[in-house]
C-alpha cells in the first residue's frame, strides 16, 4: 500500500523540503515544525523567509546538493519547482525515502481543520484569498492562512493561526489544488490558460469539475453565476452549490454599485434580502466580483455581515494586484501580477475610468508557451493604453524553443515599443513620462523592478 503524506503527520517525524523558502513551502515548513516534526531543508539563495525559519530552529542548506539527504530523514517534500534530476530527489530516492509534492503535505494538514476554505479560479485567486483572511481576521477566527502574494494586513503571504479555519489559494496548474480536502471551494472563474499542460479549455474545465468534487457531501461549492465556463463546468453536479455574481439569478448578488475612482460602494443581497453593504478600496468591477465570493465565503462559515463589511473596507489589496508604487516627475506608478489576457482586460477596465491624461503600460509576457498560445489575445489588450512598452518574455521554468518574443507583439501593436533590457525601458520612461500619466508594470516576472527603479531615481 503506498504511503501518504498523513503517516508521517506525527511530532519527532524528521522531513526535508526543497525549496524551502518558497511562498507556499516556507509556511509549510513552519507548520509542520509546529506540529512537533523535525524539519530542515535547502533553498538556492538566502531570504527573509529563510531568516524567520532559522530563527525558529529549522535549518536551511543553500544551494542543492545529494549530502543534503541522510539516512534518518523520514520523508522529502519538493516545491513545484524541483525537478526530478535535482540532486536532492535523486538521493532520496535512492536511499527509499518517500518525496511528496508540496500540496500533497498542505493536503494533509488541510484534514486537520473543520473548515478548509480553497481558493481557486483562473483569475483573481490571490485578490480573494486575500479579501477572505481580512473578513475571517475582522471576525477573529484565528484563520491559517497561504496566500501567492504577500498581504499587507500580515506582512507576509501566510498566516498560521490556532484557529478552526484554514483558508488556501488552490492552483490548477499540474493539477495542485486536486491534492486539496476542501469543506468550501470557491470557483473564480475559469479560462484558457496553462495550454503547456493542459490540453485545451475542455481540460480545464474537466479539472475543476474534479476540484468541485473533492468537496464533502455536506460541504459547499461557491460559484461565478456570471462565468459561463464556471457554470458549464459544474453542471449537475452533486454537491451543494451557492453562486454569486451581479446577475439577479446569483445567490449572493451584488446590486446598486456606485464607482468612484478606485473605490466602489455596493449592497449585498443573499437570497434577494439585504446582507450587508460593502465599501472597497479597489478598483474594478472584477473585484466587486472577488468580493461577492468573499462574502459567499463567510456566508457559508457563518460570518456575521459586520465582520465582511469591515473586513473589506479595510482591504487595499496585496502587494503586486494594482500596488501603488509611487511617483516620478508627477505620475502614478503602479505594478501588478496580471499575466493573461483575461486578466489584462480586467486590469485596463478597471483603471480607464480614473481620469488619467495618458495610461502606459510596460508590459512583461510571462513564459514562451503562454505567449505563443494567447498571442492574438495579448495583442487585442495591449492595444488599448495610450502606450505599450514591452520587455521581453520572462521564460520562468521555460526554454524558448517556440522562437518567440516580445519583439512579435510590439509589431501588431501600432505605436507600441520593444526593448531587450530594462535599462533601455527606463531611459524611455524617464525622458517620456509627464505628470497626470499612470505608468503601469505588469506580469508576474520581476517587471516591477522598473518602476520601483523610476520612484527611486525621482526621489
Amino acid at each position: 500500500m503506498t504511503a501518504t503524506f498523513d503517516d508521517y503527520l506525527l511530532p519527532g517525524k524528521r522531513g526535508f523540503l526543497i525549496g524551502i523558502g518558497g511562498v507556499s513551502m516556507s509556511p509549510l515548513a513552519e507548520v509542520l515544525h509546529g506540529e512537533g516534526l523535525v524539519i530542515s531543508g535547502s533553498d538556492m539563495q538566502f531570504s527573509e523567509k529563510v531568516a524567520h525559519l532559522e530563527s525558529l530552529g529549522v535549518p536551511v542548506f543553500i544551494g542543492h546538493d545529494s549530502a543534503h539527504i541522510t539516512p534518518d530523514l523520514d520523508f522529502v517534500v519538493r516545491t513545484a519547482a524541483a525537478r526530478d534530476e535535482n540532486p536532492e530527489i535523486v538521493a532520496a530516492r535512492a536511499m527509499g525515502i518517500p518525496v511528496f509534492e508540496r500540496t500533497q503535505a498542505w493536503g494533509a494538514l488541510m484534514k486537520r481543520y473543520k473548515n478548509a476554505l480553497c481558493i481557486a479560479g483562473t483569475h483573481g485567486k490571490t485578490t480573494t484569498t486575500s479579501m477572505c483572511t481580512h473578513i475571517l481576521m475582522a471576525a477573529e477566527r484565528d484563520p491559517t492562512v497561504m496566500i501567492g502574494g504577500t498581504l499587507p494586513l500580515l506582512h507576509a503571504g501566510h498566516r498560521v493561526g490556532q484557529g478552526d479555519t484554514i483558508v488556501m489559494e488552490s492552483c490548477e496548474y499540474y493539477d495542485s489544488f486536486l491534492s486539496f480536502f476542501p469543506t468550501i471551494a470557491v470557483i473564480l472563474d475559469i479560462d484558457a490558460d496553462h495550454l503547456d499542460y493542459f490540453a485545451d479549455l475542455e481540460a480545464i474545465k474537466t479539472s475543476f469539475r474534479r476540484f468541485a468534487r473533492l468537496v464533502a457531501p455536506d460541504g459547499t461549492v461557491i460559484a461565478n453565476r456570471d462565468d459561463a465556463n464556471t457554470m458549464s463546468a459544474l453542471a449537475d453536479l452533486d454537491r451543494p452549490l451557492l453562486t454569486f455574481g451581479l446577475t439577479p439569478e446569483a445567490d449572493v448578488q451584488g446590486v446598486n454599485i456606485v464607482s468612484r475612482g478606485a473605490q466602489s460602494d455596493f449592497d449585498v443581497l443573499y437570497r434577494g434580502e439585504f446582507f450587508t453593504h460593502l465599501h472597497l478600496q479597489v478598483p474594478g468591477i472584477h473585484n466587486v466580483k472577488n468580493a461577492l465570493a468573499a462574502a459567499a465565503a463567510a456566508i457559508t462559515l457563518g460570518i456575521s455581515p459586520n465582520a465582511v463589511k469591515y473586513g473589506l473596507a479595510g482591504f487595499q489589496g496585496a502587494n503586486r494586484r494594482f500596488e501603488f508604487k509611487g511617483k516620478y516627475n508627477g505620475a502614478d506608478i503602479y505594478d501588478d501580477y496580471s499575466h493573461h489576457p483575461g486578466e489584462l482586460k480586467a486590469l485596463l477596465d478597471a483603471v480607464e475610468p480614473l481620469g488619467y491624461k495618458r495610461v502606459i503600460m510596460v508590459f512583461q509576457p510571462h513564459t514562451y508557451s503562454r505567449t505563443n498560445a494567447l498571442f492574438n489575445d495579448f495583442a487585442e489588450q495591449l492595444r488599448r493604453p495610450d502606450l505599450t512598452v514591452l520587455a521581453e518574455i520572462y521564460a520562468a521554468r521555460e526554454t524558448n524553443t517556440l522562437g518567440i518574443s516580445s519583439r512579435s507583439l510590439a509589431q501588431e501593436i501600432p505605436g507600441s515599443m520593444f526593448f531587450p533590457t530594462f535599462g533601455e525601458i527606463e531611459s524611455v520612461l524617464r525622458a517620456s513620462v509627464q505628470p497626470g500619466d499612470l505608468v503601469l508594470t505588469v506580469g508576474a516576472g520581476d517587471v516591477y523592478r522598473i518602476g520601483e527603479d523610476l520612484v527611486a531615481s525621482g526621489k
